[in-house]
């Protein structure tokens, strides 16, 4: 077993965000570390390309020998990377209107006789009946449950509220 797959999460979330030489099966692979599998120890690096596109690697836990780091990087490459695989369902909006949209949906499902609450940290998602959850920007995809026919009644009914076509 190779000295990174003896580490602990903790110590590989020391790698984070950073620009790291990976050595693995006898190859050398450089790029910004993403984030580790805290189970097989898979490290994915991020390289930003000169056209704005990025190259993403996945490596082997157990074909890792050794992980050094190159850089620490900054607040633009962390932010950089912390979206790399983000949804791009909330880009565009501004926090004022993603408030908007949630109050608006909030009160479109209740004068549908629709129990709505508000979770999280940040209030910022919906909850229907304790079953169906909303994230934002709040739209019918936006939708999540296991009971498939509160789900797509839930869609549709937010399909058919007056602003769902912004």
């Amino acid at each position: 077993m190779s000295g990174w797959m003896k580490k602990s999460p903790l110590e590989w979330e020391d790698y984070v965000y950073k620009e790291v030489m990976v050595i693995a099966c006898e190859k050398e692979y450089k790029g910004w570390l993403l984030t580790t599998d805290p189970v097989s120890a898979n490290i994915v690096l991020v390289n930003f390309l000169e056209d704005g596109r990025l190259s993403v690697t996945g490596i082997m836990g157990h074909s890792v020998q050794t992980v050094e780091t190159i850089s620490e990087g900054n607040h633009r490459v962390r932010e950089k990377l912390m979206h790399v695989f983000a949804s791009g369902d909330c880009k565009g909006y501004s926090p004022e209107d993603l408030e908007e949209k949630r109050t608006s949906v909030k009160k479109w499902l209740e004068k549908n006789h629709i129990p709505v609450t508000e979770q999280g940290d940040a209030q910022r998602t919906l909850c229907v009946a304790g079953v169906l959850t909303i994230d934002p920007p709040y739209a019918p995809e936006n939708c999540s449950s296991s009971n498939e026919i509160i789900l797509s009644r839930i869609q549709d009914l937010i399909q058919g509220h007056p602003s769902a076509s912004q």
